[in-house]
């Protein structure tokens, strides 16, 4: 077993518990519950129970195996599936969850058989596309009538309620107009129905702005949290959301340095194509002092999505397993061994806590 060593990433459990803490009691006071999404961290266990401690009423994710580690580390709060089930996938969605997000009526079919065979009540939301264009029923009359067919004819099937995903593929924004829209679908399958829906699933973290704002549409009451309790930033950097009551340092990425040399900033030969097929631009600024780093793409990703927290150091490039790093400003002396230390943006914590490379330690 390797030693503890680096890359690494540094968890904070007690401000991913805070973050947790926080969401789910802003979302309480307008009368909404919570499903933590926990995906965007791998579903590491440790993680998982701080958002089960922290409050959630549904563990929620996109991989029935980070839903099934959850269950073996002892998490006793109902799973949720939140893609689309694969039918290949049918039985174990009905084994370990409670609840899932469905858009196709034969997946509907085959979970109601499944659930007759397992001697089970499976509980579904049905999704409307409002424009994000991902998943959901863009014809909101076969939709209707799709609740209609659960509620009457699947009997091992129980209809929850309806939601919408929005700001995901088609970046539309969760305003409240849009989610009157889902409010207003709710009704009239209510209507048909002749009962109130048990939920009615607003979206995700970008919907938590309507609770910010206080003009959440009062018949929302489930949202599906994943990014905005892991790092709360991208209301800020996106939309100017003041989230300092939330913490954002919650994961650190640390690399070591293997290499400290002055050298061109421009380089020097016949220029191609990079390690990824792809022809940067590069600036000509003399001989500058840099750091390479034993870490690179394969294992975070982006280096748009990690920042250096020393002063003065700038990120020039990366190829799949080294960082370069200008280092000729900063404000420390750096030498080979030392530690660099980095924020990271929600798609590098899926990469980084997904990544045999990254050792993950918990603080």
């Amino acid at each position: 077993m390797k030693k503890q060593g680096y890359p690494r990433v540094e968890i904070n459990l007690d401000y991913l518990k805070h973050n947790v803490e926080y969401v789910v009691g802003k979302c309480a006071e307008k009368g909404i519950e919570v499903a933590g999404v926990i995906k965007g961290t791998t579903g590491i266990p440790q993680c998982v129970k701080q958002f089960a401690d922290g409050g959630v009423k549904y563990i929620a994710s996109s991989r029935l195996e980070q839903l099934q580690d959850a269950k073996d580390f002892g998490i006793e709060k109902p799973l949720m599936l939140i893609r689309i089930p694969m039918l290949s996938e049918i039985e174990d969605v009905v084994r370990l969850t409670e609840l899932s997000l469905n858009s196709e009526m034969e997946v509907l079919e085959a979970l109601n058989a499944e659930a007759g065979k397992q001697g089970k009540k499976h509980k579904v939301i049905l999704m409307a596309d409002l424009g994000d264009l991902r998943e959901g029923f863009w014809d909101k009359e076969e939709m209707t009538e799709a609740a209609v067919k659960v509620e009457k004819e699947l009997e091992h099937l129980e209809l929850a309620g309806v939601g919408t995903n929005v700001g995901c593929y088609g970046s539309i924004l969760a305003t409240e107009e849009k989610l009157d829209e889902l409010v207003a679908v709710a009704e009239q399958i209510e209507g048909r129905i002749g009962r109130q829906l048990e939920l009615i699933s607003g979206g995700a973290t970008s919907s938590f702005m309507r609770v910010i704002d206080g003009d959440i549409p009062e018949r929302v009451n489930f949202l599906r949290i994943g990014e905005g309790i892991l790092l709360a930033r991208d209301l800020e950097l996106f939309y100017g959301y003041d989230m300092s009551e939330m913490h954002q340092d919650v994961y650190t990425l640390k690399a070591e340095v293997i290499e400290v040399k002055d050298k061109p900033s421009h380089p020097v030969g016949e220029i191609a194509v990079d390690a990824f097929g792809h022809t940067p631009e590069y600036v000509d600024r003399g001989i500058r002092r840099r750091a390479l780093l034993a870490i690179g793409k394969v294992d975070y990703g982006s280096i748009d999505e990690i920042f250096p927290q020393d002063e003065g150091v700038e990120i020039l490039g990366a190829s799949s397993d080294h960082t370069i790093l200008d280092i000729e400003d900063a404000k420390r002396d750096f030498k080979v061994g030392d530690i660099v230390s980095f924020g990271i943006n929600y798609a590098s914590v899926v990469y980084v806590t997904n990544c045999r490379n990254v050792q993950i330690v918990y603080v």
